[in-house]
């Protein structure tokens, strides 16, 4: 059997983290088997569904790396086959109209609260004739339902899961504007589809129950379901805003890479043994259904932060370098000149080792695209005042005269400097650093006095000199 798996949002909002797991989920587990993984926007609530959130889906997925195989499937546009699939139903006495009135639905309801029962249409009109029909009611179609026995599904998580059948009730499939509701054309298009997997939160374990008797009823081949469990804080209680439950697009945002982000959703409820890295390759090898747990996982900012710290470290230089310039860019109000991306090229090796995201790569990374004069921090600032300036206006004329400018022989200099003054090398290098990166903290300065070269390195050391912290 080819694997035929979907990811069906709806556009009312960004693609939140349990989304995109799910979106994941669906998407290593199509891979894996070599078959099909489809993208469904299921905008049949036409109030809250918008272009923008479409845009975001597309553009989380996008940025993840799950790209799915051929067009997106819009739910709404398929709206007329999904009633004649309703109609088809009724037709074959499979489906019948109830003429109960939204206020009559209520009342019943409300009695069923008082009485200390479940709220379920009692099927009122399931074998009533529709001659009896009060005038100005128009009807819904239900389901006409099995009310004995058992609905038994087989999920591929939870293990076989079923309800008795007198616990659900006949489903609206059309409403009284003729519109489908959400359970009709979710099977419909499943069926039309060809989905052979739908891999989703266990939230949605109730409706597969209805949606197997929807699905008999339309004499369908009935697709293998695994229900993943949701996603809770760290707290353990249900993931909202506070724990973290952002849009794809925000984490982006915030600097994590998108493999990094793979790698940590993937670990989010499912394993393999002790591992924790795990690249996207290995992960098509080895992902599987039954590794997934039955209990909530737990989303951990901070674990994230340190995962994307690895695979930070693991970038490639030349990709950072084209990911940080746009971060930079926005900091400094310009472009990045061409000779400040090969200062970041040539620096970039020394600044990812100490960064967790990008955008901590790109605070780093900023002393090596800023003009001159360069601005310094308060630290920075004290530590020229306190004595900096004047060693610095000593040394410079011993850096000026280095004749081959690498950072071997300027470490030299001041490493013999510092020994004829008595002094040990960090006495030279902090005021340096203070200089050449308007802060107390960088690379190895003699790094950056090499990446900078000589010409901006003596810039920044006059600028330094002829700067004073109140000026």
């Amino acid at each position: 059997m080819d694997v035929v798996t979907r990811f069906a949002p709806s556009p009312t909002g960004y693609l939140h983290i349990g989304g995109a797991r799910t979106a994941l989920f669906n998407w290593l587990y199509a891979r894996r088997h070599g078959g099909k993984f489809h993208l469904r926007i299921e905008d049949t609530d036409r109030q809250r569904s918008t272009q923008d959130a479409v845009d975001k889906i597309f553009d989380g997925l996008r940025w993840l790396g799950l790209e799915w195989d051929g067009e997106p499937v819009f739910q709404f546009a398929r709206a007329k086959h999904h009633a004649e699939i309703a109609h088809q139903l009724l037709e074959s006495g499979l489906a019948y109209r109830c003429y109960c009135s939204p206020d009559e639905l209520t009342a019943i309801r409300e009695e069923q609260k008082a009485k200390g029962q479940p709220t379920r249409y009692p099927g009122i009109w399931r074998d009533r004739d529709p001659s009896d029909a009060p005038p100005g009611i128009q009807p819904v179609i239900r389901l006409k339902a099995p009310q004995t026995g058992e609905t038994v599904v087989p999920d591929l998580v939870q293990g076989e899961v079923r309800v008795a059948n007198e616990q659900l009730d006949d489903m609206v499939l059309l409403r009284a504007d003729g519109t489908p509701t959400y359970m009709l054309s979710v099977v419909v298009d499943d069926h039309d589809m060809g989905i052979t997997h739908v891999i989703r939160g266990d939230d949605h374990l109730t409706n597969t129950f209805r949606q197997y008797q929807l699905y008999k009823a339309c004499g369908w081949h009935i697709p293998h379901f695994g229900h993943i469990p949701l996603i809770h804080g760290p707290d353990g209680a249900k993931l909202s805003k506070r724990h973290g439950a952002l849009g794809a697009e925000a984490y982006r945002d915030m600097g994590f890479l998108p493999e990094a982000m793979r790698n940590y959703l993937l670990r989010l409820g499912w394993s393999h043994g002790d591992d924790e890295i795990i690249s996207t390759e290995q992960a098509v090898a080895w992902f599987n259904l039954d590794a997934i747990g039955r209990s909530p996982a737990r989303f951990d900012l901070a674990r994230l932060t340190t995962l994307n710290g690895h695979y930070l470290r693991q970038a490639d230089d030349a990709r950072l370098v084209e990911l940080l310039v746009p971060l930079l860019a926005e900091r400094l109000g310009r472009l990045v000149t061409e000779s400040q991306q090969l200062r970041l090229k040539a620096g970039i090796s020394g600044l990812k080792e100490r960064a967790k995201t990008l955008t901590e790569l790109a605070d780093l990374a900023l002393f090596y695209a800023k003009e001159r004069p360069l601005p310094v921090d308060e630290k920075a600032a004290r530590l020229l005042d306190e004595g900096g300036r004047a060693l610095l206006e000593k040394l410079k004329p011993l850096i000026e005269g280095v004749a081959i400018w690498n950072r071997h022989n300027l470490e030299e200099l001041a490493r013999a400097y510092a020994e004829a003054q008595g002094q040990k090398l960090g006495s030279i290098a902090q005021p340096l650093r203070a200089a050449l990166s308007g802060s107390t903290v960088s690379p190895p300065i003699f790094d950056v006095m090499e990446i900078l070269g000589r010409d901006e390195t003596m810039g920044r050391l006059v600028d330094a000199l002829l700067s004073r912290q109140d000026a």
